[in-house]
């Protein structure tokens, strides 16, 4: 008789506990997937360009309105500590609590190397916990995605807008982005 070997989730409580007993540092490049620490891929300076890019347009156009968070964890439930590469907050005092899922207005992914497990894994737990509006910013694809629409684990409803074109937030009036100005 054979039998599978049993995977062990960790909670976000476990996760923390971690960094705060030194198994895990802050240098560590991890998140939190259904309660499997996940490495996450080394920053390249295509990706860094486009969400600093990302970041600084946002920040002028949203003032005090929001919160940018760049490369923050979100939690999203007991097993869920995703990092997105920004995520649009509400703006209010966390004190030791990381922003939950009703907090969040709009999430980006820039995906230069890392498309597959975007859309593949973390754009379904987004989806999961409700968040209105997703973008991928497909790097080698030179492309934007807006996903928006969550049903269960998947977006109902997805725009894919190319250089030379421009795309518009649905849950932040006004905001629109020229692809090409994104990807330079």
């Amino acid at each position: 008789m054979t039998t599978e070997p049993s995977h062990r989730h960790f909670t976000v409580s476990d996760y923390h506990q971690m960094a705060e007993t030194g198994i895990l540092s802050e240098d560590d490049r991890v998140e939190l997937i259904d309660g499997e620490i996940v490495e996450m891929n080394p920053i390249g300076g295509r990706h860094v360009t486009c969400v600093s890019g990302i970041n600084r347009r946002l920040v002028q156009y949203l003032g005090n309105s929001a919160t940018v968070n760049i490369q923050s964890p979100v939690q999203f439930g007991e097993y869920q500590e995703p990092e997105p590469d920004i995520a649009v907050i509400q703006t209010r005092d966390y004190g030791d609590d990381l922003p939950a899922p009703e907090d969040v207005i709009l999430l980006i992914e820039v995906s230069d190397t890392s498309l597959t497990y975007d859309r593949g894994t973390k754009l379904p737990i987004y989806a999961r916990a409700g968040i209105a509006e997703c973008w991928i910013v497909d790097v080698p694809g030179q492309a934007i995605e807006r996903h928006t629409n969550p049903i269960d684990d998947r977006y109902g409803l997805s725009l894919r807008a190319g250089r030379g074109e421009e795309i518009e937030s649905t849950v932040v009036p006004g905001l629109r982005f020229m692809v090409d100005d994104v990807l330079g």
